[in-house]
């Protein structure tokens, strides 16, 4: 089994929660693949490259996917297309992320991203500025606001995130029905001082017998 975790927008394989989950899996003697999911080209950047380095980290073999917020979306478009997939933790996952952005950055700033071919954002990872090309909506706009993914689901959500609002974590339990699961918690979209719970409930996902 192979298992990888998938880390959110602007961020990077060195994020607290990748840690995090790094060294959990370490003590119990087994490898998590963090790819960095921008592949070194952050400004063009795109729903499909991104899940081309998914697949690269997770092999031809059966896999385990956790993502966060970005990552969770691409954890759940990979599992939806890949029935070698068995099981998937999302954190806060971006649903309907290519088409929130009009409506979070106003049409008249979206329409000059729109223009002008690229915008600037906060790189997390890098703690800096970065360019990001258009293109990443114009390739994400291809892709379906909720994957129906076929294996079973541990969905983990804040109640007070203002990111990614819980409810569409709570329309994608109401579409998959007895295959998700989801746990909420009384916390934001970083979910960092509930990391240790998410921990013991992914555990108890992936490895009870």
């Amino acid at each position: 089994m192979n298992y990888v975790y998938l880390h959110g927008f602007a961020s990077s394989p060195a994020s607290s929660k990748a840690t995090y989950f790094r060294n959990r899996f370490a003590e119990r003697g087994i490898p998590l693949a963090v790819p960095a999911l921008d592949g070194g080209d952050f400004e063009h950047l795109t729903i499909t490259a991104q899940l081309q380095v998914i697949a690269e980290a997770a092999g031809t073999g059966e896999a385990v996917l956790i993502g966060s917020s970005l990552g969770g979306y691409l954890a759940a478009l990979y599992a939806a297309r890949h029935a070698t997939v068995r099981k998937v933790v999302l954190m806060a996952p971006a649903f309907c992320f290519p088409r929130r952005w009009e409506e979070e950055l106003g049409a008249d700033v979206f329409e000059a991203w729109r223009q002008t071919g690229r915008r600037t954002v906060f790189h997390y990872g890098e703690g800096r500025e970065r360019s990001i090309g258009f293109g990443l909506i114009e390739d994400g706009l291809q892709y379906e606001d909720y994957p129906n993914v076929q294996c079973p689901s541990l969905v983990l959500h804040g109640i007070h995130d203002t990111v990614v609002p819980v409810t569409y974590s709570r329309e994608f339990q109401r579409r998959q029905g007895d295959l998700a699961r989801l746990v909420e918690y009384d916390s934001d979209h970083v979910l960092a001082d509930v990391t240790p719970a998410i921990w013991e409930e992914t555990g108890r996902f992936l490895f009870r017998k």
